[in-house]
């Protein structure tokens, strides 16, 4: 895990100090170390650099940029099979100097060209370059764990795991992109491959670019059009549900699991695991305890004046099944002193409030440990998330409620404000759910469902907050790829989800939270074997009578007794609504004020100051859109001015 940049620069006049600065921006991505390498050329030039996070082969041969022969790269992430494909690569002839995964990824592409992809299981974003040829090679992987965002404007290209890379670019121009201003205000990020900047793109997952600077290549053509796929999660939910046994399912599940987190523990580091308590962390914990001799370091915040503290399961799990627990203690003053830390980690919009407690644990566990697992991805896989039981439940019903009675609820809705409703107003995120249930009731339809589930404003709503006109961003939401022949309503959200918020929310947002901390992350949900196995799983092995994820929790059983596991999933909710209005109040009128949204002419301020005038008058339930516009005010100050 590290952080790479860099440049092709076909002016030639990018100095190294230029690309120093670009590197070291990121020194908390790799604090063990750091790599530049200028390559000039009749053409251009070609500017590489590197921050080292020591995970593999800790020595001085796996610093990069590397060079085999006139191969260099520049690579960030883990292949965590790497061995087997350097015993292959041996038996051809290959002979290595180092350890390290990075020269594995390095030869593969020179034995194999783009078809090496298909043979890592990993995470990953590099960049290959043929110093003879010309030829670039841009890669990120499947799911999309490690971050790529590149630019390309007057004759230059600059690529990095983060975008403030390119601020300390003198040639850089920070424009905003309209359109990637409303699309994050109605999903709480930039959906891929969109990004907030003009000119500025990200790698999707599962795609690469191959390119050759040598030739006439006109680098301004290098949009998202351009990239090429070689991996796409709707191939497997295009594919027939297998025809086995519910047992066998069991059974190969837990097999490929099992492996997913095995191969997850190669490391030349001390690794823990973080354990919330909740089925999916319990699973990958339970399944790298059994047979170990030595103990698992397993990790919990606890936070308990936030009132959803899970801490207490953790440990008990934790007992059970015999791991090295620690548990860490944070406080709400902490939580909230580290707000003004985010706008420079996310370095684009991002307002998922529960950065902030993955933030603080990532930051705790470092001091044990420089890797972690975690247990994301397990709602996407094995069908975990609400709304995939509102669709079961509710979707059909829905649609049979005249529209005019569908309409008088809602309009109930708008004069009921969320925190009058008795008992739910007290549940784990009742007033975000409120206000996206009146979308619901609107226009019950799946494609609807999951849109009005997903965005925090309609399009209608955003025409009406935009003073710009913007075109709508074309994103992985409107997908048409699942074949009618294999959709069912809890299909389509599951691909949906796994290509839009799984990427700009859950993974954005963990890789920030641990490279804050030079942590690295590893999800063995995300292991591309284990979805391509459970997208093809019958549906009712996933969601059975009600019970979400229901395969991982019969696993999960047979190493956890179910009375120990069965209760309601708290999650990493911050009490937001509470802390605009009290710790937070100074925050939302230094940044949320009718002079300063009226200077910036993006914002109509009576729409912005209505919202904020119904919220701070009790209605809790937009407290999500206030903390979108706290975020991106934030954001803008500190990239923007």
């Amino acid at each position: 895990m590290c952080g790479i940049t860099g440049f092709i620069d076909f002016k030639r006049n990018t100095t190294m100090h230029a690309l120093r600065q670009m590197t070291d921006v990121m020194l908390h991505r790799g604090p063990d170390g750091s790599g530049y390498e200028i390559i000039e050329k009749n053409k251009y030039q070609l500017g590489l650099g590197h921050r080292r996070l020591s995970i593999i082969d800790l020595s001085k041969t796996g610093t990069q940029p590397m060079l085999y022969k006139k191969y260099w790269i520049c690579f960030n992430g883990e292949v965590y099979n790497y061995n087997e494909i350097k015993n292959e690569l041996e038996r051809l002839g290959h002979q290595f100097k180092s350890t390290s995964d990075t020269e594995v990824v390095l030869r593969a592409y020179v034995q194999w060209g783009s078809s090496c992809l298909e043979k890592f299981i990993g995470m990953f974003a590099f960049v290959i370059y043929n110093s003879n040829s010309g030829d670039i090679f841009c890669a990120r992987d499947r799911a999309g764990v490690k971050p790529f965002y590149y630019y390309i404007n007057d004759g230059l290209f600059l690529f990095s795991s983060e975008l403030k890379s390119f601020h300390q670019h003198p040639r850089f121009e920070k424009k905003l992109n309209l359109s990637s201003v409303s699309s994050f205000m109605q999903y709480g990020n930039v959906p891929t491959p969109h990004c907030i900047f003009q000119d500025c793109f990200k790698l999707k997952p599962g795609h690469f670019m191959a390119f050759n600077i040598e030739k006439d290549i006109d680098i301004e053509q290098l949009t998202p059009g351009h990239q090429k796929c070689y991996w796409n999660v709707y191939d497997s939910y295009n594919k027939p549900k297998l025809d086995l046994s519910f047992i066998e399912a069991k059974k190969q599940t837990e097999k490929i699991l099992k492996s997913a987190c095995d191969y997850r523990m190669v490391s030349d580091v001390p690794v823990g695991v973080f354990l919330s308590g909740g089925y999916d962390s319990a699973s990958v914990t339970a399944l790298l305890q059994k047979d170990r001799i030595t103990p698992l370091k397993t990790f919990t915040i606890s936070v308990p004046d936030l009132g959803l503290d899970e801490a207490p399961f953790a440990k008990e799990i934790a007992a059970y099944l015999g791991t090295e627990h620690t548990e860490i203690q944070c406080n709400q003053k902490e939580a909230i002193d580290l707000i003004s830390e985010l706008p420079f980690y996310y370095d684009e919009p991002f307002a998922d409030s529960s950065a902030i407690p993955t933030t603080l644990v990532s930051l705790a566990a470092r001091k044990h440990v420089t890797v972690a697992l975690s247990a994301d991805a397990g709602d996407e896989v094995f069908a975990g998330y609400n709304r995939y039981d509102y669709i079961q439940r509710y979707g059909e019903k829905l649609n049979k409620i005249p529209s005019f009675l569908r309409k008088s609820i809602v309009k109930g809705m708008e004069i009921l404000p969320s925190n009058a409703i008795p008992y739910f107003r007290g549940t784990y995120n009742f007033h975000n759910r409120y206000e996206k249930i009146k979308g619901v009731l609107k226009n019950p339809t799946e494609e609807q469902i999951m849109i009005s589930l997903s965005e925090q404003f309609t399009d209608a709503q955003m025409r009406k907050i935009a003073n710009y006109s913007y075109d709508k961003l074309k994103t992985a939401y409107a997908s048409k790829e699942l074949k009618d022949e294999f959709s069912s309503p809890l299909s389509y959200m599951m691909a949906i989800d796994y290509q839009t918020y799984l990427v700009d929310d859950i993974l954005q947002k963990v890789d920030r939270a641990s490279m804050t901390a030079s942590l690295e992350g590893r999800e063995p949900y995300l292991d591309h074997r284990l979805i391509e196995w459970a997208a093809q799983l019958p549906n009712e092995y996933k969601y059975n009578k009600g019970e979400k994820k229901y395969i991982l929790k019969e696993i999960l059983h047979d190493y956890i007794p179910k009375e120990m596991m069965d209760r309601p999933k708290m999650g990493f909710a911050i009490p937001i609504a509470n802390w605009l209005q009290n710790d937070l109040r100074h925050l939302v009128d230094q940044y949320i004020n009718e002079d300063l949204i009226r200077s910036q002419q993006l914002f109509d301020w009576k729409v912005v100051g209505d919202i904020k005038r119904k919220f701070l008058s009790g209605k809790k339930e937009y407290d999500v859109k206030m903390w979108y516009f706290l975020t991106f005010q934030m954001w803008y100050e500190k990239w923007m001015t």
